[in-house]
């Protein structure tokens, strides 16, 4: 069963950005063209491979059901798994719980 729950990783400045704009959209967005999600269970790959040794991270937990944009499921090939990807920006009524990491 799909989870009615992503997840995204980033910095606090980052999200405290957001609040003020009032949407969120990470600093790559522009290069990826996507916002990079995760299921539940994906996540501590995701900090391995993309964030070791950084600190003033955050994990936003964000209910599917309310994001805004178009969310889809793509394969990245590079570990042949399915990742959710937001298309556009992140409306912040959508996070549901932000986690210090």
């Amino acid at each position: 069963m799909e989870s009615e729950f992503i997840y995204h990783v980033t910095t606090q400045k980052e999200w405290e950005q957001a609040l003020l704009n009032n949407e969120y959209l990470p600093l790559h967005y522009n290069q990826d063209g996507f916002i990079h999600c995760s299921i539940e269970r994906q996540v501590p790959g995701v900090l391995d491979r993309f964030y070791k040794g950084q600190s003033g991270l955050v994990r936003l937990k964000i209910e599917k059901a309310k994001v805004q944009r178009p969310v889809l499921f793509e394969l990245a090939h590079d570990i042949n798994e399915l990742f959710p990807h937001i298309y556009g920006s992140l409306n912040i009524d959508s996070v549901v719980e932000v986690i210090s990491l």
